[in-house]
């Protein structure tokens, strides 16, 4: 992944880009909370299905998966991967589990991410977390089953075997030593240290931006193949998707020194309590304001070459953008 390149660094020729316009058409043109709370809904539909095994009687397992996954969120990631999928003519029931699958891999990163031996967090989405209300065993059980059951439906999709061979491979890469599992084990290398930005930012694009990587790559796999046909498209989705995930991080960081827990729904200030190093604590609060808002506005520059295609991939830049203006740090 190029994230140390600039859009115009990647901005080749446009004429796949345009070609591949040309072939699918602008996306349906809803308006943005419209299909983002719809495509939520059905995610959540999705998920609720995907879940819905009984438990035997004498765990909480299931009960435990579900409470890890259904309790909320904004859906990004499976909004992105929507986002993604109208790139194409891609069938929305397809859309709805891939988009659950990565959902239901986001739930077991942050059920082991709050784990004590981990970030050792007692809230998230304002409600217990799982190792608080169901015990530590449990929740690690939770964690190892929700990623079984993210690949199970990936596996189970109703999609040629190569579509499905290259999601999972996605996801997989998304939460590898290379991914999320390799960037935990560089955030608890990193506790009390004097680092470079540098790492900070390597760490983030491990811990959290490569599963927004994946969530754009597999809304676009669903129906568009990567090859060297469609090697322009996959650049600028994936300079989007650095610049997006980088600065969706980066928000965090600065949400974790300004915000108060109610606003959070998972306790505050606990990056400076347990010494971690952030791009708020390095560059200070505004300059890491600054920073995420230029990282969506070189988000915005990327898929500009795929005009009124991108046109819902644009529209979460804008949410992002409303939600960091919303939480600006006061000058």
């Amino acid at each position: 992944m190029r994230t140390g390149s600039t859009p115009h660094e990647d901005r080749t020729s446009v004429s796949v880009l345009g070609e591949l316009g040309a072939q699918a058409g602008a996306s349906g043109r809803l308006l943005p909370e419209i299909w983002m709370q719809d495509g939520a809904e059905r995610v959540e539909q999705a998920l609720a299905r995907l879940l819905c095994a009984e438990d035997d009687g004498e765990t909480e397992l299931m009960a435990a998966m579900r409470y890890a996954t259904l309790q909320g969120g904004k859906r990004t990631r499976a909004l992105l991967c929507l986002a993604a999928g109208a790139l194409a003519d891609t069938p929305a029931h397809m859309l709805d589990d891939v988009g659950a699958a990565i959902e239901i891999m986001h739930a077991c990163t942050l059920v082991h991410d709050d784990l004590p031996a981990m970030d050792d967090d007692v809230l998230r989405r304002g409600l217990p977390t799982v190792h608080v209300k169901f015990g530590e065993a449990t929740a690690i059980l939770v964690g190892d089953a929700l990623q079984a059951h993210a690949f199970l439906t990936l596996a189970s999709l109703d999609a040629p075997g190569d579509s499905r061979i290259a999601l999972v491979r996605e996801l997989a890469q998304a939460v590898s030593a290379e991914g999320a599992a390799g960037g935990q084990a560089m955030d608890i290398s990193l506790v009390g240290k004097h680092v470079e930005l540098d790492r900070i930012l390597a760490m983030h694009r491990m811990k959290s931006g490569a599963l927004v990587r994946a969530s754009v790559r597999m809304g676009a796999l669903c129906a568009i193949d990567e090859d060297a046909a469609h090697a322009e498209l996959y650049r600028a989705l994936d300079l989007y998707s650095a610049c997006f995930g980088l600065a969706l991080q980066v928000v965090d960081d600065i949400l974790d020194a300004t915000a108060d827990t109610a606003t959070l729904g998972k306790t505050s200030g606990k990056d400076a309590a347990a010494q971690k190093p952030t791009c708020a604590s390095i560059m200070g609060v505004q300059a890491a304001h600054q920073f995420a808002l230029d990282l969506l506005r070189d988000a915005g520059e990327a898929i500009a070459p795929l005009g009124p295609r991108g046109e819902r991939l644009a529209q979460m830049l804008q949410r992002a953008n409303a939600y960091l203006f919303k939480h600006a740090p006061r000058a």
